[in-house]
């Protein structure tokens, strides 16, 4: 039951990531890869009130980051059939390339086309920004906190406030965003 929910993440920030580093042609420092895909999930709660990966968020020295997507990056986790490993390749000199290149929207099966407006809108938005550029701009987010070497979770109610929501319906936001998860690992198993 949650292995599949695992590989179902797995392909959804894999699409995520692959779509992302197809605008890029085809290669992407792995730290503008994870700051753009934070910032489409910031968006996507901002729009809908739910994030497109269902990662955890965590703050890092370099700014926030989906935990999950990190440990792909890095290959501290074992890649699922179709999962990361046969989309994107090893990190190599902190770059991360497409290996599944010949790709079209029909593949992204996990993407709606609102997750694919949002990536969309938010690569039009950061996508010339240099690495660095971002880290720089992600330090600004008001859920950002310095772990000074380690990592602390974000809770999505502080994402929510940040993007202005009241503290009910941060609350409320952050409520449904867990209760889909559980709902999610449930029909996972069906």
């Amino acid at each position: 039951m949650f292995e599949e929910y695992i590989m179902t993440i797995e392909h959804k920030i894999t699409q995520v990531a692959a779509y992302l580093i197809q605008k890029s042609d085809g290669t992407m420092s792995h730290l503008k890869l994870m700051k753009i895909m934070y910032l489409a999930d910031r968006e996507s709660m901002k729009r809908y009130g739910r994030p497109i990966t269902n990662d955890r968020l965590v703050s890092m020295d370099h700014g926030p980051v989906l935990s999950t997507t990190l440990n792909y990056i890095n290959g501290y986790t074992v890649s699922h059939e179709d999962g990361w490993d046969s989309w994107i390749s090893d990190k190599s000199n902190h770059m991360v390339s497409l290996i599944r290149d010949n790709f079209d929207r029909n593949d992204l099966t996990e993407l709606s086309d609102s997750d694919i407006e949002i990536l969309n809108d938010v690569w039009s938005e950061f996508g010339a920004m240099s690495r660095w550029d971002l880290v720089d701009y992600t330090h600004t987010l008001k859920e950002w906190e310095n772990p000074k070497g380690t990592s602390i979770p974000i809770k999505h109610k502080d994402v929510f406030l940040a993007l202005g929501k009241t503290e009910e319906e941060a609350e409320r936001f952050q409520h449904d965003v867990i209760s889909q998860r559980k709902i999610d690992e449930l029909f996972s198993s069906l």
